[in-house]
Parts: C-alpha cells; structure tokens; sequence
C-alpha cells in the first residue's frame, strides 16, 4: 500500500537527503528557497556527454503542458528515446529540475523527453495519465525531428512520475494502437502501482473522486503482451512500500510478461532517483541498470 507520498514525511525526506545541498548552496550564494530539489539539480556536475536540445516545447495548452528533450554530444539519428515522468505525489513537481536525469539518460546514447503534466488540486485522476499520453503521443509523432527513432520508447518514471509510466505502458485506453506498439518497456523508479483504497492524504486528493478506485491500479491493465518491465525499489523505502512493485511483478509473471525487479540495499524513496546524479552513483547502480535495461529491449536485433 502507498504510505506516504507527498505529505509530511515525503517532505521532510527529501530536506533531510538534501540537507548538505542547503550547506553548499548558502556558501554559493544560491537561494534553497525554490525546493531541494531544484537546488540539487542547480548544483550538482552534470554529464558532458550529453545536453538539452530543446526547453520548454508545448505538447498541448498551458505552462503544465511542456517537455525538454536531451540527446548525447554529436548525436546521430534514430536514438532509442527514454520518456521520463517525475514523481511528487501528483501534486508538485517540474521538469525544471531534472537536468541532471535528463543528461544522465541522454549520456548513455538516448533521447530523453522530460514532460511536465497538471497537478492537484487543478486537476486530479486521470487528467494527469492524459497528460501523459498527450506527451506520449507529441513524442510519437515529432521525436524524429530532434534524433530519436518513435518506434523505441521506453517510459520510465519515479514515484508519481512511474505511476503514470506505468499506466501508459499497461492501460490501453490512453493511447492508439500504432503509440502502444512504440512503447518498448516499462522502467518504474519507486513506483506506486497497488495502492487502493486510498489512505493517506495525497491519493485521496488525487483519486478520492474517481468512482472506481480499481481503475486507478496499474496492476489491474495488464495484459498479455504488454511490454517488458524493470521494477525498481529501495530496501529502505517507507514512502512507497515494497508490495507494489511485487504486485506488479506478479500480475505480470502471470500475463507472461517478461519482468525483472531489482530492490537496492541501503536505499530510500530519494535515494533511488538521486543515484541518478553523478556524485551519488556510487549508492546504487540505478543508472547502469535502467539504461542497460532500455538498450535491451530498444535493440533493433
């Protein structure tokens, strides 16, 4: 069941593994106020190999509606494309402060997208899986343009941000036939995929609404051929509890899906996404994993 994400114990997380971030960026002169995050992404070595092509391009109206896409240094075309969803309980978030996964990604021979969606309480269950598709489906249709190939596409995500993945890889209704074809695999970073009934503040403010909570669940789309998945976890996760990668796990085992999880000794709901970072690779190889993982399954062979 989903603990807690995006309340009080989410926050103080994320404060409490940034809190070197806060030291550092006092003695820098640069504000901590926007969030730790931010801060983090503003201060940490980026990869060289790799940059943003394109800020801020509209996959539909409105400032929420809004990608980033990086390729590696000297690109050629046909990339295998990442489109990568961020966490924050449904409720924060910008993909402003993903510079650091958007390079990552993109230095290991990508194309990475990095798409902003609505957040409660504008918006709640599903206007942000539309967002989703909406991106998804921007991507299928333009990636070309920027290098990547529309018929590779892994979706990743953390937290929130795998959640929605999570939907568009198994839930059939977001997008056409030709879009789902695209999608190659499913590569979840603490992600919430089993979490009904809604118990803790942010799903209730994000699902409470919905009249059929069973169609909120990303375990219950799947079916017989959907694409392959990578699920990620930390040992020390007390914001999204191990059962929901299990659960996924096994719904998929049982579609004959091919699936591989993969739980990180030592690490948290934070660690697991700021492993992505250069300086913190060495905690887990978050990285090495979902890249090796997304290069399979993208393999024209």
């Amino acid at each position: 069941m989903l603990a807690v994400i995006g309340g009080s114990a989410y926050a103080w997380r994320v404060r409490y593994t940034l809190a070197l971030v806060a030291i550092a960026a006092a003695t820098l002169g640069i504000s901590y106020a926007i969030s730790p995050l931010h801060t983090f992404n503003a201060l940490v070595p980026k990869d060289a190999a790799a940059r943003k092509i394109a800020k801020g391009l509209p996959y539909g109206k409105g400032e929420r509606r809004k990608l980033d896409i990086y390729a590696p240094e000297n690109a050629g075309e046909n990339l295998p494309v990442i489109v990568f969803f961020y966490g924050g309980a449904w409720d924060s978030g910008s993909r402003t402060g993903y510079d650091f996964v958007g390079r990552a990604l993109a230095a290991q021979g990508f194309g990475v997208v990095v798409a902003d969606y609505r957040l409660v309480p504008d918006v709640h269950y599903p206007s942000f899986v539309e967002d989703g598709a909406q991106a998804l489906g921007w991507v299928y249709s333009n990636i070309f343009e920027y290098g990547g190939d529309p018929s590779r596409i892994v979706l990743s995500g953390h937290s929130a941000g795998a959640y929605i993945a999570a939907m568009l890889a198994y839930d059939v209704r977001w997008m056409s036939e030709a879009e789902r074809g695209a999608i190659r695999g499913f590569a979840g970073l603490a992600g919430p995929y089993d979490f009904a009934p809604f118990e803790t503040d942010a799903s209730i403010a994000a699902f409470g609404e919905w009249p059929e909570p069973a169609e909120t669940q990303p375990i219950n789309h799947v079916q017989p051929g959907a694409p392959p998945a990578l699920i990620l976890t930390g040992a020390d996760d007390t914001t999204v509890l191990e059962h929901n990668g299990q659960s996924l796990g096994r719904v998929l085992r049982e579609a004959g899906v091919s699936e591989q999880q993969v739980e990180y000794s030592g690490v948290d709901h934070i660690d697991i996404l700021t492993a992505l970072a250069r300086p913190l690779r060495s905690r887990a190889p978050v990285l090495r994993d979902l890249t090796s993982f997304a290069h399979r399954v993208t393999n024209r062979n």
